[in-house]
């Protein structure tokens, strides 16, 4: 069993992969984070708001429409809309000043893509974690032992604390907060910063929409729960810190 890890500077962040093998060498699996490296940088020059010439600061800006886009990014357009659906609003990427921003859906839709690649490749064991937005696939295997991937959440106000982990051999975990990027999640509704939450984290089956839903549960608070009972989301779990309580509560098969 061959196990490695990476780090990939993109997106104005780092990208984390930890990876195994029981079928490839380390050769084999450097090759396979090469078309990794391919990848995300190209969703950055599609999807960044910070690269004047990235397809989406050209949507911002209305030079292109929609279908003149990649198919990559017409598919992320596409799907944020279905989480301002599912949200009632909440989740809301063409609210944001400067006009459509996918920033808080495309990184965990990427960190899917980037697992499906590495699947697809022979790696066995795979976690991709895109700044807290976290793909998974086939456990891990610790000591010659297999089980799930443990993924911590840590207490908003004390990023040393550990408050609950969570088991997941597939799929995916998004937490949104503010203890790392401060206050930088805004209510589409009123234009003003988001106080439902203290931190909001979300499990399922597309990276995507767990980003999504973290995001919106930051803005909505405990009147997002309401969601859940919705059948797309019956695969997916929630456990949120109250911001004014401190206290938490949690809706989904994956919350006990």
């Amino acid at each position: 069993m061959v196990r490695k890890r990476y780090e990939i500077h993109v997106w104005g962040t780092v990208l984390f992969l930890d990876l195994g093998s029981s079928k490839l060498g380390e050769a084999a699996i450097d090759a396979a984070v090469e078309g990794v490296k391919k990848f995300v940088y190209g969703v950055d020059e599609d999807f960044s708001t910070y690269k004047d010439g990235s397809f989406v600061s050209r949507l911002r800006r209305g030079e292109i429409a929609i279908e003149q886009c990649p198919a990559d990014v017409q598919e992320v357009w596409h799907l944020c809309a279905a989480a301002r659906d599912l949200t009632g609003g909440a989740f809301d990427p063409w609210a944001v000043a400067g006009g459509f921003d996918p920033s808080g859906y495309v990184k965990g839709w990427a960190a899917d893509r980037v697992a499906l690649s590495l699947v697809e490749a022979g790696c066995e064991n795979v976690q991709v974690n895109a700044a807290g937005d976290l793909t998974l696939r086939g456990g891990v295997v610790e000591k010659g032992v297999a089980g799930p991937w443990k993924i911590g959440v840590v207490n908003p106000d004390n990023r040393q604390e550990v408050l609950r982990i969570f088991e997941i051999h597939d799929g995916a975990i998004a937490t949104s907060g503010t203890y790392e990027r401060g206050a930088h999640i805004f209510d589409p509704h009123s234009g003003t910063i988001a106080i439902g939450a203290k931190s909001a984290t979300v499990l399922g089956p597309d990276g995507g929409l767990t980003d999504a839903l973290a995001t919106a549960l930051m803005v909505a608070g405990e009147d997002g729960a309401g969601w859940f009972g919705r059948p797309e989301l019956a695969e997916y779990s929630a456990w949120v810190i109250d911001r004014h309580s401190g206290g938490a509560w949690g809706v989904g098969s994956a919350i006990s």
